[in-house]
């Protein structure tokens, strides 16, 4: 048995759990939220016997004792300056890691009332945040403190949105507070939880995927493979060419393809079930590059070939001017894959509802183009799919795509059941599209003045396994390859 308090209660397990589990699957404090699960990202940030601490780092079996404070637990007072301080400061926006800040705020605030900048900056610099910057949630603790320093209450703030007046989110509180909910928070009576099997090589063809054993686990509630989809076997925002699972005969495209998809009565028996799959392979040379894929007698990606698309945008004639221009620069470029680097992992809930409608509850950042592909996986007529967007913690066109919610709807549709679908903080550096790597050779040309005259891209765009947005994204590239300067011709 372990006990400790959380929030001013005395609370027990029967088994030993990191206590980032505890707190959000057993009793619920879901403003402690899992963005890595590794230590690294601090949206887990609680107070242990008053000191700033990652939940996810932690064991019940070490914290025999221990006093907990989570978001929850602030007095009412805290509840109504942070998110005034928060919101006022401009300090909330995808708003996943407000709530582990104000943690490391209070810890700070509560042993230094008046802390100085470069308190402040120390006591969140295990504190991630992605979209809005470290310098307004600064701000933010700084009020909050002078505020509680001074007994400063909170104003009664009133706005009419009239043009120019300045106005707070309005999910800013709400957020501060850990009451806005994402998709990972939601828990539905009955549950199950969702999971695929990978491919273990990036290249390589599937000669047989067995699932017997697995299925035989006991609290194993469904696995599924290629054979048992319920609709098309591909998806894809624009070019269907994303396989919702590899069937056996075919070969991955990349290390994120999943081969099988289970669910099950809880977490641990998920990952021990996805151990007893066994897949045979054939492993292939994977094509790491378009210089790769472009060569001659390069193998196909896909039947349709190895190029996405091709983009040609001409404005006067480029060569001409350049070769009469007096000076003229030539260079290659070079740009990286770039992860989106948003905190929420993708999730998505899905249920049957109404006797025969499936309802996808996700983190999306486009419902409709959801409804759309989940229709198709599931082989149902739209006005059968709902869905329904979750507060997305960042996103930044990574969240574009099909990730979880397809795989979600499925499950809930094979096993009559809710589904939580979540992927790991590994899981989804593998599996979403990442801001595409480029080779780009430019010429630029200018007259004796400086005076830019011409310039001419070459762009090669690396699209990865699946076309994804790809199409669009060379598009605007190549748009916007000249900058905003005046090119004169």
């Amino acid at each position: 048995m372990y006990a400790l308090t959380v929030n001013g209660q005395h609370v027990e397990s029967d088994e030993n759990r990191r206590l980032i589990d505890f707190l959000r699957d057993d009793l619920r404090l879901t403003s402690v939220k899992n963005g890595c699960g590794e230590g690294a990202c601090g949206t887990c940030m609680v107070l242990i016997d008053g000191r700033a601490s990652k939940a996810c780092v932690w064991q019940l079996k070490d914290l025999g004792g221990k006093n907990i404070i989570t978001v929850e637990g602030l007095n009412s007072r805290e509840k109504e300056v942070y998110p005034y301080a928060f919101a006022s400061a401009g300090a909330v926006q995808c708003g996943f890691c407000i709530p582990g800040m104000v943690i490391s705020a209070k810890g700070l605030i509560d042993s230094v009332p008046d802390p100085v900048p470069e308190q402040v900056r120390d006591a969140i610099k295990n504190n991630i945040c992605r979209c809005t910057g470290y310098k307004k949630i600064e701000e933010a603790i700084l009020l909050a403190a002078k505020m509680f320093r001074g007994n400063i209450p909170v104003p009664d703030c009133r706005f009419t949105g009239a043009l120019g007046e300045s106005m707070p989110r309005i999910d800013a509180a709400a957020k501060v507070l850990g009451i806005a909910e994402y998709a990972a928070d939601k828990h539905i009576e009955g549950m199950l939880y969702g999971s695929a099997l990978r491919t273990a090589y990036p290249r390589a063809v599937i000669k047989s995927i067995d699932t017997s054993e697995a299925k035989a686990l006991p609290g194993v509630v469904g696995v599924f493979t290629a054979a048992d989809l319920p609709g098309k076997q591909k998806t894809g925002h624009i070019v269907k060419d994303w396989d919702v699972l590899i069937p056996a005969g075919k070969c991955t495209h990349y290390i994120g393809d999943a081969l099988a998809l289970l669910a099950a009565e809880t977490h641990e028996i998920l990952e021990k079930a996805k151990k007893l799959i066994k897949v045979e392979y054939e492993v292939l040379k994977p094509l790491t590059c378009p210089a790769e894929s472009l060569a001659e007698g390069a193998p196909l990606v896909h039947a349709n070939g190895n190029i996405v698309s091709r983009e040609h945008l001409i404005r006067g004639d480029a060569e001409a001017v350049t070769a009469k221009s007096r000076h003229v620069v030539t260079n290659h470029y070079s740009l990286p894959f770039t992860e989106h680097a948003f905190l929420e992992p993708e999730t998505a809930v899905a249920l049957i509802e109404d006797g025969d409608v499936v309802r996808i509850n996700s983190g999306d950042q486009g419902v409709y183009q959801t409804l759309k592909e989940c229709s198709e996986a599931l082989g149902l007529p739209h006005n059968k799919v709902r869905v329904t967007a979750e507060t997305v913690g960042g996103g930044f066109g990574g969240k574009v795509d099909m990730s979880v919610q397809h795989h979600a709807a499925i499950l809930a549709y094979l096993t009559k059941r809710p589904v939580k679908f979540s992927l790991s903080r590994a899981e989804s550096l593998r599996v979403h599209p990442k801001r595409h790597a480029m080779e780009i050779d430019m010429t630029t040309a200018c007259d004796e003045n400086g005076n830019l005259t011409a310039m001419k891209a070459v762009i090669i765009s690396d699209a990865g396994a699946y076309a994804s947005v790809s199409a669009p994204v060379l598009q605007r590239v190549c748009i916007h390859a000249a900058g905003p300067y005046n090119i004169r011709i």
